[in-house]
This record gives C-alpha cells, structure tokens and sequence, in this order.
C-alpha cells in the first residue's frame, strides 16, 4: 500500500487536556471485532504496519495512531512528546473512541507506552505484543542522541532525506523490504519544515528515565506478552527481549531471524502471523471462560 492509499483512510481528532492546547491526532480505524492497537516508535508512523492493517482487520478493529509529533499528527512546535505524554494521550484517544480495554501491539518507543499503560492502567491493556522495543535503560540510541541537537531542527529535507536513508540500511536486513514504497511512506511527513523541527523535537524527547522506574514493577505486569524480536537488531538488541521474559511473569519470546529493527516490514507475513495466533489464543481462552 503507498502513502497516499494509506493516508486517504486515516481520519482526525482532537484531543483537549492532555498538553497545553488540543492536539491533533491522525489514525486509521479499520475493521470490527476485539480493538486491537498498533503504536509505532521513532522515527516512523503508523505506516510501519501497512502491510498487515488489512488482514489483522479480518478478525479485529484495528486502530493506528500517529503519536504527537509523528506521522500526521499535530507537529506544532510547542508541546512534550515523551513517552510519559504519549501514554496520556493513547489513553484519552482510546476513550475518546469507547474503547476500555484492548490488545496492543507496540515497536520500539511504542513498546514503552504500552508497558506504562500496561502498569499503571492495566484494564487498558488486554495483552501485548512488543516488537523490538525500548525498555530498561537501552535507549535513546546515539543516532537518536545525535538528532536530538536543537541545531538539527534547521536541516533542508535534502540532509533529513539523507540521514534516514542511512537508518533503512541498519533498521532492514532483508535487501529486498528495503523498498521504496517504504523508505518514501517513512520519509514523507519528516521532508518539510515542520515534519523536520517536529522529529528533531521527538527525538530530544526520549528519556530512559521513563523505562528505568518501570524495571521494579515488570513482575506485577501480568498481561499475557509476545515478544516478536529482530535478532539482527543493532538498536534493540535481543538481550533485552531476554531480560523482558525473566522479569515479566506472562512473557515469551519469539525470535525472527534475517531481520533487524522494524520487524513489521523486514518479516510482515511472520509478524502477521505470529500476532494472530498469540491474539487468537487469548481470545478463545476468554470465550472460554465466559461459557
């Protein structure tokens, strides 16, 4: 799917009370069924699930909302864009659409979000599915530290363009998911002016100390996890996945060979796949138990 068939289905809202001024949130809404939330990390969207979005909305509505900051979002150049902040705004985006209660799947920054959610809202959080994501104190990255200089929000696109192209090389293994349908989604919302301050901004955002409190509480998180994990993944490596399952007590890890960083394009099919069987799984035991 290309940037223009995926952003002709997203919609809009406006969220009050979470910073300063309302906010602007870009998502797409697709399919009935469980609600099932897909959260995307830095320095992508939602466009990072475009290829499982459709087949995950056969059994589920989908929803998958560009952060504050990202994607087509609201980029203004006057509000937080933390983890802590964006775990705020997902809860009030939720309620704003009567969802109490639903399954995420989360990368990389995204995976932060659901674990805050997942502790200190754990109605919210049904299950998860975390991809490569942040935790503990592996992040922010030093390419991330390195964008982060206020002096990078004067970039031309040309130098933006050039600096995540360089991020597909490390964030793909597989050669032929390095495509340009992908690169030029990714790319699109960060080549203006606005899109270059914004991601400059995301980027002096991330905090480990948003992680580091959440290491004493992983074994009250008792949401049923999925770790689908790139073992090729220079960012995330997979040591942390390993460390996620001894400390969560409902943790396990699922391994991708071949496949780095953004594991939703690199191994669409199996990450499809593998969150369907984890997701249906959950879904009978509850059919179950309501007989």
């Amino acid at each position: 799917m290309n940037i223009e068939t995926f952003r002709d289905r997203q919609q809009t809202i406006s969220l009050a009370g979470i910073v300063r001024e309302p906010v602007e949130v870009a998502y797409t809404d697709l399919g009935d069924g469980p609600p099932l939330l897909l959260l995307h990390g830095i320095p992508t969207w939602s466009f990072l699930f475009h290829e499982m979005i459709d087949e995950l909305a056969k059994d589920y509505r989908v929803i998958a909302p560009d952060m504050i900051g990202y994607g087509f979002s609201d980029h203004r150049d006057n509000f937080d864009r933390s983890i802590e902040v964006q775990a705020d705004m997902i809860e009030q985006f939720l309620g704003h659409l009567d969802v109490a209660s639903a399954h995420f799947v989360a990368h990389d920054i995204g995976g932060g979000v659901a674990m805050i959610l997942a502790d200190r809202s754990p109605e919210l959080v049904r299950s998860m599915v975390l991809s490569n994501s942040v935790a503990y104190d592996s992040w922010p990255i030093e390419e991330m530290l390195s964008l982060a200089h206020p002096r990078n929000a004067k970039m031309k696109p040309e130098e933006m363009k050039e600096l995540l192209e360089e991020t597909f090389e490390v964030g793909l293994s597989r050669p032929e998911r390095r495509t340009q349908e992908f690169k030029d989604g990714v790319m699109t919302p960060y080549l203006q002016t606005d899109g270059i301050v914004s991601l400059v901004r995301n980027a002096s955002s991330l905090n480990t100390n948003h992680t580091t409190p959440l290491t004493a509480s992983l074994n009250k998180i008792t949401q049923p996890t999925l770790l689908l994990w790139g073992e090729d993944d220079q960012w995330q490596p997979i040591s942390t996945a390993k460390r996620l399952v001894q400390d969560m007590p409902d943790a396990k890890l699922h391994a991708i060979k071949n496949c780095s960083h953004w594991v939703p394009q690199d191994a669409p099919e199996e990450f499809t796949q593998e969150t369907l069987r984890f997701l249906n799984s959950i879904e009978s035991a509850i059919s179950q138990a309501a007989r």
